[in-house]
């Protein structure tokens, strides 16, 4: 599952968490992503690589869940970084 494309990412954590994550809902699931941006910030501060590694990661897979039980597709949601003529492009 390398080189997976946000979209692919995206879909993969569909797949697998749709049913749990709707079910929590975003409030709560919002809470989870929160922990582990707090989790990320602990890594960052330390020398530790596999550990931002997986703080990274979690993080992303926590932004894909939020995304999917919102009805966010993050492949389209970051054209306005990468498309130019896309409303808000940075």
């Amino acid at each position: 599952m390398q080189d997976m494309t946000i979209r692919d990412f995206q879909e993969f954590i569909r797949n697998q968490y749709y049913s749990t994550d709707s079910a929590r809902g975003t409030p709560g699931t919002f809470l989870w992503f929160v922990e582990e941006v707090g989790e990320l910030a602990s890594a960052l501060a330390g020398k530790d690589q596999a550990n931002k590694e997986e703080e990274f990661a979690d993080v992303l897979a926590w932004l894909c869940t939020l995304a999917n039980i919102n009805d966010v597709d993050l492949s389209r949601a970051i054209e306005k970084y990468t498309v130019r003529g896309v409303e808000g492009h940075k």
